[in-house]
C-alpha cells in the first residue's frame, strides 16, 4: 500500500507554521509566530433532518466528510524536565496529505500523532486515508447559514455539532495579543479539543476552522469563532509553496468615521508612510462623537469600497508583500488616488 508523507499546516488566525511530520510522531518544526489562540467547541448531534432547506442533512454531511478530520496529540518536554500534551483537531487538505490544524495545538510540540477515523495513528498515512475537504468561499456566508463543526472535543473523536452562523465580522485577539479580523461566530457548540477542526456549510465545505470561544465557565455558551476559510487558504497556499507565511502590511492606525476609515497614525518607515499618507492632526464633535481631522480618510482599497478598520485590514490581509495596490483616500475635501506597495507585517 502506497503511503505518502503528510504535514501539518497550523493556521493560528492569520499567523501560521507550518510542521513536516515523518515517521510515528516525529517531527521538524519552521515556526514563523507562535500565536495560538482558542478554547474550542463540541458536541454530538442526532437525527438527520436538513440543516436547511435544499442542503444535505447532517447526516449525509457527515457521511461524506467524517472520514477527512482528524485528531491531533502533541507532546512537549521530557527527558530532564516534565511533560506537556496537548490535544486538537484538523482536517485533510489534499491528496499530498497536507493537513490544516491551528498554531497552538502543536506550537512548542517535541513529538505530534495523528489519529483518523478507523484509529490509525501514522505521520505517513497511506493514501486510502486522504479523503481531503474543499474550501468554500467564506465571502458568500450568510448570517443565519447552517453550520456543522466537526472534531475531538475533550478526546471524542468523530464528533459533530449543528448550529448557525450568529455573526460576521467579527474580532478575536490571539494569546499574543494579536488581532484577528473577519472572523465567523457560530452557535454550533464548540469545546476543548475542536480547535483546528473545520466548520462546514450545509453542502459540507469548509467555511471556517474553529478557533476560539467566549465563555465564563470555560465550556461552551454558544459563542465561538473561526477563521474564515479565505484566510485559512491565504495562509495555506503559502505554506503548501514555501514553507512559510508573510503577511502584508499597511502601516498605519485608524478609527470608523463616516463614509470610511480615518488615519490617526502612520507609522514610519512603513509603506504607508513611503506613499505619503498623512495622519490626523486633530479632532472634532460631530453628533456627541469625537471625528478625526486634518488627515486622509481611506474609502477605497484596491478598488474595494473601506467601510470599517475591519473591512480595510482584511483587504490588507488579502494581498501579498510586494503587491502594489491603489488606496483611495479624501484629503481636504479632494478624492484622490496612491499607489502603495506593500510591505511585510513585523
Amino acid at each position: 500500500m502506497n503511503s505518502r508523507r503528510r504535514s501539518l499546516l497550523a493556521v493560528a488566525g492569520i499567523v501560521a507554521a507550518l510542521v513536516l511530520g515523518a515517521g510515528l510522531g516525529a517531527a521538524t518544526f519552521a515556526f514563523v509566530d507562535d500565536g495560538g489562540t482558542t478554547v474550542v467547541r463540541q458536541v454530538t448531534v442526532e437525527g438527520s433532518q436538513p440543516v436547511a432547506s435544499g442542503s444535505l442533512s447532517i447526516a449525509e454531511v457527515y457521511d461524506r466528510t467524517s472520514k477527512a478530520v482528524v485528531e491531533i496529540r502533541a507532546t512537549s518536554g521530557g527527558a530532564f524536565g516534565g511533560q506537556s500534551s496537548a490535544q486538537g483537531s484538523g482536517f485533510v487538505y489534499d491528496r499530498k496529505g497536507d493537513i490544516v490544524t491551528n498554531q497552538h495545538v502543536v506550537a512548542g510540540a517535541s513529538a505530534i500523532s495523528v489519529s483518523f477515523w478507523n484509529g490509525t495513528e501514522r505521520v505517513n498515512a497511506p493514501s486510502s486515508l486522504l479523503q481531503p475537504l474543499s474550501l468554500a468561499s467564506s465571502s458568500a456566508v450568510r448570517v443565519g447559514d447552517p453550520v456543522l463543526a466537526f472534531g475531538s472535543p475533550f478526546g471524542l473523536e468523530g464528533t459533530v455539532t449543528s448550529g448557525i452562523v450568529s455573526a460576521l465580522h467579527r474580532e478575536m485577539t490571539a494569546p499574543n495579543n494579536y488581532t484577528i479580523t473577519d472572523t465567523i461566530q457560530t452557535d454550533a457548540a464548540i469545546n476543548h479539543g475542536n480547535s483546528g477542526g473545520p466548520l462546514l456549510n450545509g453542502e459540507g465545505r469548509v467555511i471556517g476552522v474553529d478557533a476560539q470561544i467566549e465563555s465564563e465557565s470555560g465550556g461552551s455558551d454558544g459563542v465561538g469563532f473561526a477563521i474564515p476559510s479565505n484566510t485559512v487558504a491565504a495562509i495555506v497556499r503559502q505554506l503548501v509553496s514555501t514553507g512559510k507565511v508573510e503577511h502584508a502590511f499597511l502601516g498605519v492606525r485608524m478609527e470608523p468615521v463616516p463614509g470610511g476609515v480615518a488615519i490617526t497614525r502612520v507609522l514610519a518607515s512603513t509603506p504607508a508612510d513611503s506613499a505619503g499618507l498623512r495622519a490626523a492632526t486633530g479632532t472634532k464633535v460631530v453628533n456627541g462623537q469625537e471625528i478625526p481631522t486634518g488627515g486622509d480618510v481611506i474609502v477605497a482599497f484596491a478598488g474595494e469600497d473601506v467601510t470599517s478598520a475591519v473591512a480595510l485590514q482584511s483587504a490588507v490581509d488579502a494581498h501579498r508583500p510586494g503587491d502594489k495596490v491603489s488606496v483611495t483616500i479624501v484629503r481636504g475635501g479632494s478624492l484622490r488616488t496612491l499607489e502603495v506597495t506593500l510591505g511585510v507585517r513585523p
